[in-house]
């Protein structure tokens, strides 16, 4: 492989291997993922590298499927060799694409089935408000807001500015910046845009919306967890609930609500309708059960 500049992943974020063109191959495999991206995929790679103890190019699909089973007997969880086998994958696959490897063989590869756990991730409308109504601190309150409200990624909460949020007479808008450099503006309800605009006082156009408490930098995801579990024990929700919640919680109330699908999709900022779709099957209105004489 020929010599490419490319800017450096975050430290540790490029497993070792001991051939230098697959280590270039994967740097640009990870180039212009987030942080967190990056680390997983790494450390995925970094297994199956290990593993395998040959150049990428010589690895067969005999050699994955050895490593899938190897991944079995560790009785890892599900969504945890899913994913691993998928950034194997996405690794074969861009390879590929390059022309670096002669062969796609993760292609073959098959992934495990999950058993999808989306209804269970879905609170009811009165748990939100409970949520929202027992949190007395105004910067918490206003952050769970936002965060179901626009239906927003944890991330997309944290990089916002008050320049993101755009006020006037009659509307109010918020621009999110989400997977694959993607910016999606989200209207919001005018009782949030009020609230925000209470908690933004006389702060600058740049400076962050959320703040941490300690240093008044910007809030990272796990403070935003921080907040969500503590609204959720307080509320007497005894599930582990995540900030990804609020964003389930979104998408299922509004379809319930008669939200057009494809509004939803635009909302939560999906590339494909059959995600947004998820939601429709999570939580069914109706089943021919009903139809039966019991």
């Amino acid at each position: 492989m020929s010599e490419i500049a490319v800017s450096s992943p975050p430290a540790g974020a490029v497993p070792a291997s001991d051939d230098p063109s697959d280590r270039q191959l994967m740097q640009l495999w990870l180039h212009g993922r987030s942080p967190h991206t990056q680390r997983a995929y790494a450390a995925d790679a970094g297994r199956f590298l290990a593993w395998a103890g040959k150049p990428l190019a010589a690895v067969t699909l005999a050699d994955l499927q050895g490593f899938a089973d190897s991944l079995d007997a560790l009785e890892l969880a599900g969504a945890s060799v899913y994913r691993i086998l998928s950034a194997i994958k996405s690794l074969f696959a861009f390879g590929h694409r390059l022309g670096y490897l002669p062969f796609d063989v993760g292609r073959a590869l098959r992934l495990p089935a999950l058993r999808s756990r989306l209804s269970q991730r879905i609170l009811p409308e009165t748990d939100i408000h409970r949520m929202l109504n027992l949190e007395r601190n105004e910067r918490n309150r206003n952050l769970l807001l936002l965060l179901y409200s626009s239906g927003a990624r944890v991330t997309e909460v944290c990089r916002l500015c008050w320049r993101d949020i755009q006020v006037t007479a009659d509307s109010a808008h918020v621009s999110l910046f989400g997977k694959g450099g993607k910016t999606r503006t989200v209207k919001l309800p005018t009782s949030v845009a009020a609230s925000l605009v209470q908690l933004r006082g006389s702060a600058a156009d740049d400076e962050p919306i959320f703040l941490s408490r300690k240093h008044q930098a910007p809030l990272q995801p796990a403070g935003v967890l921080g907040v969500v579990r503590a609204a959720a024990d307080r509320a007497g929700i005894t599930a582990p609930v995540s900030p990804h919640w609020l964003r389930h919680s979104h998408a299922s109330h509004a379809l319930d609500r008669g939200a057009p699908i494809h509004l939803v999709q635009a909302t939560l900022g999906h590339t494909s309708i059959a995600t947004t779709g998820r939601y429709l099957h999570a939580r069914p209105k109706e089943s021919s059960s009903t139809f039966l004489g019991l």
